[in-house]
């Protein structure tokens, strides 16, 4: 029963983020993240055999399925705004004309119960697509929220 793997919760995470103007080694502590999906493109290749079948007089054809382009999604990242100005001056660069200087690589980190990063997924080559800030309430007790849109090249899992 021991090396039976502990099943992770989706409550212990933290995703970092190196920018520029960064004190800090982890810019952010996130809400919410979603968005970390890979999809590959199915292509059909379509073959004519020179196997007849039935009446025909011509081959069978065959279709293959092939594996196609590779996609990362855009990953969304939500929390709690602080004074910090460091996510919004990534947005403003790249909302400037200055993205290529801006891209960045990062890191998801999902821990076990233990404290321990049990799930690593590394990005490389992210930009932020969009920043929007919660709507603002007088009445309101809720915390408000700084959500960003990054696009990414491409992740992986580390661990």
């Amino acid at each position: 029963m021991q090396n039976f793997p502990e099943i992770l919760t989706s409550c212990r995470f933290y995703i970092e983020l190196k920018l520029e103007g960064s004190l800090e080694p982890v810019d952010a502590y996130f809400l919410e993240c979603k968005g970390f999906k890979n999809t590959q493109d199915v292509v059909e290749v379509c073959e004519v055999t020179p196997l007849q079948w039935g009446k025909a007089k011509s081959g069978q054809m065959v279709r293959t399925k092939v594996p196609g382009n590779f996609k990362a999604n855009n990953i969304t990242l939500r929390r709690g705004m602080t004074k910090s100005k460091t996510l919004w001056k990534w947005f403003e660069e790249v909302q400037t004309g200055n993205w290529a200087k801006q891209l960045r690589d990062g890191s998801l980190s999902i821990y076990n119960q233990s404290g321990e990063a049990e799930a690593i997924f590394q990005f490389r080559g992210a930009w932020p697509v969009s920043y929007m800030a919660s709507d603002l309430l007088s009445n309101s007790t809720e915390i408000e929220v700084e959500e960003m849109e990054i696009a990414v090249e491409m992740f992986k899992r580390e661990k």
